[in-house]
């Protein structure tokens, strides 16, 4: 009797509503405690997120090393020298270009939006403010470097010192990974060890594809753009693919501001018709990335909805800027795969005990749980 007048006054949509709301406000606390210790341990949380993508990215390097019988601590320091040149070459090349033909785009840009100042008139006026205002902030901030000399030495001591410590991780995250593993294995409680390795393994292999996919098809749009301009002439092509080829680490919104761009230098010093050829190149090699590269490229990857990652890049904003931005995707995806293998799991074990309500009632729920545990 008491049970049911308890019943009554909290039925049980109300105590599993209850429930889900708990969970959520812990797993909300959770979070905001995580950020809030990202935040202002940036300083030693950023190595760590660098290595572990510089780790993703030339993953499949040390592996092929170490079957080949390479000593593990070689193949190690091979792979981070291998890194070391990748990204520094790009590194060199993208600035190179950008610094070779940024005053070029810059210029392009200022006269496209003068002439759409013409165009619009009234409406234009604002977009004429806007640069005004924009080449006036720049100076501002110009002026502000140059007596803050100190605090531009500081933050290129931070950087380097960041590189540094991030190369040094890679080092022993290539070559003590499996030793990591083991140890996560051996700490975890109870029997769960095997399924926090399937766990870290799928992350893992989803930052994976993530940053080889990304690189692979931001080679591609980064050679076809600026081929495309290249055969229009419009100026400055080589300094816009390599704006392609950084921006698409930042999915949609980069590919957006590089196409508008390139779009706008082939409007001020090509004129109209060729600015529409310039977009015409640009929405074909979006639409050649979105439906032959990505599907063929990213195959195998966490695929994530596009307003998924339109709000990781605006969180990863919020939190550090171009870095977050940077950063947002790659975490967003491991997550991802993290949630698609606990989604298995438990699926996997809802599936297995329909059958065995059939059969035993307590026998097979354990026979069940045993083998899905090595697949």
């Amino acid at each position: 009797m008491n049970g049911d007048d308890r019943e009554a006054l909290l039925p049980l949509g109300a105590r599993r509503a209850a429930a889900w709301c708990g969970l959520l406000l812990l797993v909300a606390a959770v979070v905001a405690v995580a950020v809030w210790l990202t935040v202002h341990l940036k300083a030693a949380v950023t190595p760590v997120l660098l290595a572990l993508l510089g780790s993703a990215l030339l993953g499949p390097v040390y592996r092929r090393l170490v079957a080949m019988k390479v000593n593990r601590s070689l193949a190690s320091g091979l792979t981070c020298a291998v890194l070391l040149v990748v990204v520094g070459g790009a590194g060199y090349i993208v600035v190179s270009a950008l610094i070779d033909t940024g005053d070029q785009i810059v210029s392009s840009v200022q006269r496209a939006t003068r002439e759409l100042t013409k165009h619009l008139g009234a409406s234009g006026t604002s977009l004429g403010d806007l640069t005004a205002n924009a080449k006036e902030l720049a100076e501002k901030f110009g002026g502000r470097a140059a007596t803050g000399l100190l605090s531009g030495i500081s933050l290129l001591g931070q950087t380097v010192a960041a590189a540094v410590l991030a190369l040094l991780l890679t080092f022993f995250f290539l070559r003590d990974a499996e030793r990591a593993v083991g140890v996560m294995r051996s700490w975890a409680p109870g029997e769960s060890g095997p399924q926090l390795e399937r766990m870290a393994r799928r992350g893992f292999e989803a930052v994976e594809g993530f940053m080889r996919g990304t690189t692979v098809i931001a080679l591609i749009d980064a050679v076809c753009i600026t081929v495309g301009l290249l055969i229009l002439g419009v100026p400055g092509a080589v300094g816009l693919g390599a704006l392609v080829f950084v921006g698409a680490y930042i999915p949609y919104l980069g590919a957006f501001i590089s196409g508008a761009v390139a779009v706008l230098v082939a409007l001020a010093d090509r004129g109209f018709v060729i600015a529409l050829w310039a977009l015409g190149v640009v929405l074909a090699v979006q639409v050649l990335e979105g439906h032959v590269l990505q599907p063929m490229v990213q195959s195998r990857t966490v695929h994530m909805h596009p307003a998924v990652v339109l709000l990781a890049i605006t969180a990863g904003a919020s939190v550090a800027g171009i870095l977050g931005m940077l950063l947002a995707v790659p975490l967003t995806a491991a997550a991802t795969g993290i949630l698609s293998e606990l989604h298995q799991r438990y699926a996997a074990g809802s599936e297995s005990e329909e059958p065995g309500s059939e059969g035993p009632p307590s026998g097979g729920s354990s026979g069940d749980t045993s083998g899905g545990a090595p697949a």
